[in-house]
């Protein structure tokens, strides 16, 4: 029997605060959320209490996950500086604010048994990224390499649409996942976890935890490339993945047109802020060929991203053109390299692909830069 989020608040009454209060009983505790059997709320306390409360995390994720018919559950710890208290401020030069994450700033290691991490990133939504990130991880593994790809667009997953992925993640001991297998990627989406019409009302901070566990409480075993589809826009996703882990580089994706190139240039200038090595520029919906008569039409322009990697001194890795049969693929789980390989379409993002392996072949070893508050 499916577990009630009744049930999960009985049990929760039973965990104390740092003070002795049921944490039921306190402010700090959100709306619990219950999906088959999977259980997610958060515990928001002031940023000058977290270890205290750190324990207290630890204890409801446990009585949580003791109910019976529960699954999983995800329980993130939120902390904030009250008004006043020393909020982060620019750093001298006009560089941006630096976030904090647990741990005091130190950097973290990369994910045990992945060799490396690449994100695919676009300044605005809408411009293909998803897919493009799919078939570069299909194109990947055609080449040989052990592939895994992470959703990390955790407001709107799209890897349960595009790779048609409707089972959910086993649990490993209770209290690891283990990712589903689809084409020959491993894979893992917060998409796997919730009802597909779940809105995911979160704020940032429990963004952050549901990244984090993805990353550590997940088994993903050995790969040699992550491809982490990444949330369009530059915010805590991205500098939490900066930090969290070493990544290797980031794939830029982006439309010819002026208004996606602007997005994209804010893109590049926020992962190289972070020390994350741009791998290259991704031109998506290029252009258009007529499935009838053949005729290309620039609908968007063309040729915009290609100027702006030379621009930016950035590598160019491929245009990929706006055709029927890549969103009809996509939009019925069925990504065109895996499921038609031979087709001139694949042999784009095989291209693609390649260009990004031999990128990764150059990058030096990174540390996880340190993202502090200042002041």
């Amino acid at each position: 029997m499916a577990p009630t989020k009744q049930q999960i608040l009985d049990s929760l009454a039973k965990v104390p605060a740092p003070d002795g209060m049921p944490l039921t009983e306190t402010d700090a505790l959100s709306d619990v959320v219950v999906t088959d059997g999977k259980v997610f709320f958060s515990i928001a306390v002031d940023a000058a209490a977290v270890k205290a409360w750190e324990p207290v995390r630890e204890r409801a994720e446990k009585a949580a996950r003791a109910v019976p018919g529960v699954v999983s559950a995800l329980v993130a710890l939120t902390a904030e500086r009250k008004a006043g208290a020393g909020a982060a401020r620019p750093a001298a030069g006009g560089a941006a604010p630096r976030a904090a994450h647990g741990g005091g700033g130190r950097a973290q290691a990369g994910v045990p048994g992945v060799a490396a991490i690449i994100a695919v990133a676009s300044g605005k939504g809408g411009v293909g990224k998803s897919t493009t990130a799919v078939n570069l991880a299909l194109g990947l593994a055609s080449l040989g390499l052990k592939v895994g790809i992470l959703d990390a667009d955790i407001y709107g997953p799209s890897l349960p649409k595009l790779l048609a992925i409707k089972e959910k993640p086993q649990t490993l001991g209770g209290t690891r996942l283990k990712p589903i297998s689809r084409y020959g990627l491993t894979v893992m989406s917060i998409g796997f976890l919730i009802d597909e019409e779940t809105p995911m009302i979160w704020r940032g901070p429990m963004v952050i935890s549901a990244l984090t566990q993805m990353l550590r409480e997940v088994e993903w075993g050995t790969l040699d490339v992550m491809v982490v589809d990444m949330p369009p826009g530059t915010g805590d996703a991205q500098l939490t993945m900066a930090q969290q882990v070493p990544l290797k580089g980031a794939v830029i994706v982006s439309t010819p047109q002026d208004l996606a190139l602007i997005d994209a240039r804010r893109g590049i200038a926020m992962f190289r802020r972070v020390n994350v090595p741009v791998l290259g520029i991704v031109e998506n919906m290029s252009y258009f060929l007529c499935p009838k008569c053949g005729e290309r039409s620039d609908i968007f322009g063309h040729g915009g991203a290609r100027m702006e990697a030379e621009r930016l001194d950035v590598p160019f890795l491929g245009e990929v053109p706006l055709h029927a049969t890549i969103r009809e693929k996509s939009d019925s789980g069925l990504p065109v390299v895996a499921t038609e390989p031979d087709g001139p379409h694949a042999a784009i993002y095989r291209d693609i692909a390649a260009r990004v392996r031999d990128q990764l072949m150059e990058q030096p070893a990174r540390a996880a830069p340190k993202i502090v508050i200042e002041g």
